[in-house]
């Protein structure tokens, strides 16, 4: 069984999740630079399984894509295109940002760790792929 990736997806930033071979934690990877995604994706599958990459998705609060889907839409065209062997699926990624600088505070990172966007999109990242986790696990058990 492979891995499952989440990428939060920014116009400056991707922070980037997987989980274990079991698929049962997710854990925060690292936050690169949107120019450098592609590459690091496509050395991460040639050393790890992986089965699925989730990309976070922009929704608004009346649950319509967010103007961010313009810039989002077409890396996850790519992304299929560059790994076609393995699925692309979306999460809703409302609130993450709020909840990774919450994690942060209840972690208890001072003022200048929490300023850190890099982590803040690595969190992100994580909550993205946790919530897909559990609502795969929710899907599965309803079957």
């Amino acid at each position: 069984m492979g891995r499952i990736m989440a990428l939060d997806y920014g116009q400056k930033r991707v922070g980037i999740a997987v989980t274990d071979e079991s698929r049962i934690i997710a854990n925060g990877l690292t936050t690169l630079h949107v120019k450098d995604v592609m590459d690091f994706l496509k050395d991460y599958v040639s050393r790890e399984k992986v089965d699925c990459i989730v990309v976070g998705e922009p929704r608004d609060m009346k649950n319509k894509a967010s103007d961010a889907s313009r810039y989002i839409e077409p890396f996850v065209k790519n992304l299929r295109k560059q790994f076609p062997a393995i699925l692309v699926d979306r999460m809703d990624e409302r609130f993450t940002s709020r909840m990774a600088f919450q994690t942060m505070i209840d972690a208890g990172l001072g003022k200048k760790d929490r300023r850190n966007k890099e982590l803040v999109d690595t969190i992100s990242a994580t909550i993205i792929l946790q919530s897909y986790l559990e609502f795969k696990s929710n899907e599965s058990s309803r079957k």
